[in-house]
């Protein structure tokens, strides 16, 4: 990746995923990285997330786009020892329990087959081939061959650790310096830092920062831990994911309340089930009747985890955006700010491609992927300030 030749101290406010990955990007560049964090690296939507590499889960259009080059770097980023042994590749199943699941189905594999992503349609008598015991409600599915996998935390340390960036624990940034329109430095917690550039991937944390409350969104999701199904290994080829896990991504409506059925079959030997997208909520409860809901879609979909107990729930909080979209780019009006924030529940996906992003904007050079859908200009009529 091509830097400009001099090299600038950038200040990055978030030690999410986002975050990790500008960090990591700048650091590799040669630039000088300062990494704040209000509480500990992962804190946020970073730790709570199901750790979905997924094309086969995006919108048509951008978002499909963005997570075919977010995979494909995760590949990368594999073979050359980076992320060895914290992404692991695999399929998702798409799967469909009446006859219009299976319509949208079929549409999302025309739509992954027309960007060249391999996806086999399968009958009820296939899907029980590859995974027997599915509930009798399962009618087809589609198998999205190039997906993966990988646990948020573990690619913020692996990152961080490659970087040799150590994040500034409790550390919270209560305002940008800004000096006749440009942006110097941050008043923190701790004291004043400057800089020659400021990127903030802080999620919902951006929006206090960046005058971003009626852009941002809190929302919810709820997830289930069971205990071990097998001794080591995933208990299934990959994850099953409803057809109305699909329709909810595709919605960008701000009041959205649902209940989507995943169930991921971890490393570990554990199955993760989620999820619910409550938008609205900012805390990390998790409640009996969102988890009842989750539970009985699940048992619907595969009766053999009747066997397994539940030994955890937890609940992360997302920063979406109110068309859906993330937010990248660098500031309409304020010189030397860059903004990575906004990624819903598509963090652990797009994390390192948009940090990379980030990291370019952040050194002067026009980032190698197309990011102009994402550009915070979209929401100038929305005055966002500093």
């Amino acid at each position: 990746m091509l830097m400009r030749r001099s090299l600038p101290h950038v200040i990055v406010i978030g030690a999410g995923i986002v975050g990790a990955a500008t960090a990591y990007y700048l650091s590799r560049a040669g630039a000088t990285v300062t990494l704040l964090e209000a509480d500990t690296p992962s804190a946020g939507a970073t730790g709570a997330s199901d750790g979905a590499v997924s094309v086969a889960s995006k919108r048509p259009g951008t978002m499909m786009r963005l997570a075919r080059e977010a995979r494909d770097l995760y590949v990368r980023l594999a073979h050359d020892g980076t992320l060895a042994g914290v992404f692991f590749a695999r399929p998702t199943y798409l799967i469909a329990r009446h006859p219009l699941e299976v319509e949208l189905i079929e549409t999302q594999g025309r739509n992954l087959t027309s960007l060249g992503e391999p996806c086999l349609a399968l009958s009820r008598a296939e899907l029980l081939q590859r995974m027997p015991g599915l509930g009798a409600a399962v009618l087809a599915g589609l198998k999205v061959q190039h997906d993966g996998h990988a646990i948020g935390y573990q690619v913020v340390h692996r990152l961080l650790a490659c970087a040799h960036v150590v994040p500034r624990r409790h550390t919270a940034v209560r305002q940008l310096l800004v000096v006749g329109g440009r942006v110097l430095g941050v008043e923190t917690s701790q004291g004043t830092i400057t800089a020659d550039s400021v990127v903030v991937a802080a999620g919902l944390g951006s929006a206090a920062l960046l005058g971003l409350d009626d852009v941002l969104i809190p929302r919810q999701g709820q997830l289930i831990i069971t205990d071990r199904a097998t001794a080591s290994g995933p208990a299934l080829p990959g994850p099953l994911m409803s057809a109305s896990y699909l329709a909810a991504k595709r919605t960008t409506a701000p009041d959205q309340c649902s209940v989507s059925l995943v169930i991921d079959p971890l490393q570990t030997g554990q199955f993760l089930i989620g999820s619910s997208r409550e938008a609205g909520r900012s805390d990390r409860a998790t409640d009996v009747r969102t988890v009842a809901a989750m539970l009985r879609e699940a048992l619907a979909a595969y009766p053999p985890l009747a066997r397994q107990r539940v030994i955890r729930t937890f609940a992360g909080v997302r920063a979406t955006t109110r068309d859906g979209l993330p937010i990248v780019g660098r500031h309409p009006t304020l010189n030397g700010l860059v903004i990575a924030t906004g990624m819903q529940g598509d963090g652990i996906c797009l994390g390192p491609l948009l940090g990379a992003a980030a990291a370019q904007l952040a050194c002067d050079v026009e980032p190698c992927v197309d990011i102009v859908a994402l550009s915070p200009q979209r929401f100038a009529s929305m005055e966002i300030g500093a």
